[in-house]
């Protein structure tokens, strides 16, 4: 029989989903890393070592959500940690944004985080398990970029959702908070990389002058997942190299 408490990942396939997964891992967690690339999940899983395992899920899907928690229950036990990683931007002009892809952002970066949440707590109420959530917002949440509005809209609504819940659940010793990137090196930002002119802007923003390591926010989360973290909740944590405390003199 495995003892460990169980931890669930979305979108960790890679990049700071999978820094995450790692991260819990190696505090003893039973890691489930889900994607919607189900391949990839598996041979991230397979990375962990034998305390891990894959599964496909598509966070805009309802169906798969409930699904995927469902097998996690019955075939592995209750999740402790839930971490809502997985997300989507869908880059467009402001004017002409097309309301499929809004909506599309929106049903996995925020209505999927919710419906994760409320059915991973109902479990964590039912079960006595005083757990952890973790969401991951980012730093636009507070400022904006034009051409991603689904996203800032997104990870706005991610924030709020995060006090709503940690406020629901604080009476059940449930822990709900939220971490918010700033430029990580990620595939996503690959594009910024392999620019200079883009990289200096990004780095004319970052007072640290260089982008975050996806394990650096692997590691705050795994942070508030364990007792280390045990006084907070509803808070979300900005892990962006100084960014978001610049104003226009610096």
């Amino acid at each position: 029989m495995n003892d460990k408490p169980i931890a669930l990942v979305t979108g960790a396939a890679q990049g700071i989903g999978y820094a995450c997964a790692e991260a819990l891992a190696e505090d003893g967690y039973r890691v489930v890393l889900s994607d919607i690339n189900e391949a990839g999940a598996k041979a991230a899983a397979e990375k962990l070592g034998a305390d891990a395992i894959g599964l496909k899920c598509d966070m805009g899907d309802i169906t798969e959500i409930n699904a995927v928690i469902d097998h996690i229950e019955a075939d592995i036990g209750p999740i402790s940690a839930l971490v809502n990683n997985a997300g989507i931007a869908k880059p467009g002009d402001f004017l002409s944004y097309d309301l499929d892809a809004f909506e599309s952002v929106l049903n996995v970066n925020l209505r999927g985080v919710f419906i994760a949440m409320q059915r991973v707590a109902n479990t964590m109420l039912a079960k006595g398990i005083e757990g952890a959530i973790v969401n991951m917002s980012s730093i636009n949440a507070q400022v904006a970029i034009p051409s991603i509005p689904a996203y800032c809209a997104s990870k706005g609504g991610v924030n709020q959702l995060t006090k709503a819940a940690a406020l629901s659940l604080a009476k059940h010793n449930i822990r709900v908070n939220a971490v918010g990137p700033g430029s990580i090196d990620t595939e996503m930002m690959a594009g910024v990389n392999a620019n200079p002119d883009a990289m200096k802007m990004v780095m004319s923003r970052t007072p640290l002058q260089r982008v975050g390591g996806a394990r650096e926010i692997g590691d705050v989360v795994a942070f508030l997942c364990s007792q280390k973290s045990s006084y907070i909740t509803g808070e979300t944590i900005y892990v962006d190299g100084g960014r978001l405390g610049m104003n226009y003199t610096c």
